[in-house]
């Protein structure tokens, strides 16, 4: 049986920054994964999956010295962010105004997933095992014991979960979760522009669900069209020509004409664990909690768990093992993160209504807002992590 500190379940991107900020301490780790990342080429189209990165995130990926490789691959600079529902109550945000150079980057996950393994893959003290496919988890008195579909078995005295919202790990530490279905769809549309628009992200929001813009490098964006499962699931059966027309018609004249060159869905639905840790097991990212994906915020909350994991754990020292670090962990992280969640669903659910005098407030609102100055800027920090 192989010995380690800590077993990683999960390696896409919030598991592949925990195991390898563990690793950089010292520890023992072991990174399970089904499914390795495919390579990349710069003749590749764009994956339909991408994150608003923030600030903050930046900091966790440049202190594990990975930062570099995503900028060799390939990102998009955002230095402007704007809301609304009527075009002339808009909310704005911009870099200038925060005197930043940038509010944040738009990247393709598997770019970060691959920056992050390519690290992992230099730590002599971390062990990728994929394809690792997992039969069977199990406690004893000093961890736990995951047995793999290849017969070999893995003795961790930590074991993370950072597999995802249906997080295999979570129900085997049967860990609860409070959970709700938004009863809406979110399609993603990579599309080329007619217009370079790449410095700015916009979100529109509309009685049948928000449209937002999110930019790519060259001439290209990602769309996000949120609406009703039945809506969506029509929009998908389309031809790329007839679900560009359907795009011209339905999203604000900002976006300018467009091709479409590819496109998928996913269901909305928000997750909480009722704990993020027990006897020996912690959960991040995605396994902990899901938000609703309106503000790109789901990737940055897991790399907030990570560095707070990392924080508690060098901290701790040769404690490290102690339970009270697992609980400093969750109580840096947990009201956090139902803030963020609860601020999203509230703003979500302002907006997913066509009731007049609701209508009139929140219009009233974002236009307050924009003109808030110190308390705009401060929701702007919150929300990028500064």
């Amino acid at each position: 049986m192989k010995q380690f500190d800590i077993i990683v379940v999960g390696g896409g991107m919030v598991g592949a920054a925990a195991a390898l900020g563990l690793a950089k301490q010292g520890k023992r780790v072991a990174m399970v994964e089904r499914n390795a990342p495919k390579p990349y080429s710069p003749e590749q189209p764009m994956d339909l999956r991408v994150s608003a990165i923030s600030p903050s995130s930046i900091s966790l990926l440049k202190s594990l010295k990975v930062w570099d490789d995503v900028t060799e691959m390939r990102l998009c600079p955002y230095r402007r962010l704007e809301t609304w529902e009527h075009p002339e109550c808009r909310i704005r945000f911009s870099a200038d105004s925060m005197n930043l150079a940038e509010l944040g980057y738009i990247v393709e996950n598997r770019v970060l997933q691959l920056a992050l393994w390519k690290g992992c893959e230099a730590q002599a003290n971390l062990e990728i095992i994929c394809p690792g496919n997992i039969v069977a988890m199990l406690a004893d008195e000093n961890g736990h014991v995951v047995e793999l579909e290849s017969g070999e078995m893995l003795h961790g005295k930590w074991l993370l979960g950072a597999d995802g919202a249906n997080s295999r790990v979570r129900d085997y530490a049967k860990i609860g979760v409070t959970a709700w279905d938004y009863r809406q769809h979110c399609m993603l549309v990579n599309v080329k522009t007619e217009f370079p628009q790449q410095d700015i992200t916009w979100q529109w929001f509309t009685p049948e669900g928000p449209r937002s813009f999110l930019p790519l490098p060259g001439n290209q964006g990602s769309l996000v069209w949120y609406d009703n499962p039945a809506r969506i699931k029509q929009l998908c059966g389309l031809s790329p020509v007839a679900l560009r027309e359907e795009i011209l018609k339905h999203f604000p004249k900002e976006l300018g004409d467009i091709d479409v060159i590819g496109q998928g869905a996913f269901p909305l639905t928000r997750r909480h664990a009722q704990r993020y840790y027990q006897n020996k097991v912690v959960l991040l990212g995605d396994a902990a909690h899901t938000i609703n994906p309106l503000a790109g915020q789901g990737v940055n909350l897991g790399f907030k768990d990570v560095d707070a994991l990392l924080d508690v754990v060098a901290d701790a020292g040769v404690e490290w093992l102690d339970d009270d670090v697992l609980k400093a962990y969750e109580h840096k992280r947990k009201p956090d993160n139902l803030i963020m969640q609860t601020g999203m669903d509230v703003f979500y659910g302002g907006f997913s209504n066509d009731i007049a005098p609701l209508k009139l407030l929140r219009n009233v609102g974002l236009k307050l807002a924009e003109n808030s100055g110190p308390i705009k800027q401060q929701v702007l920090k919150y929300a990028m992590g500064l």
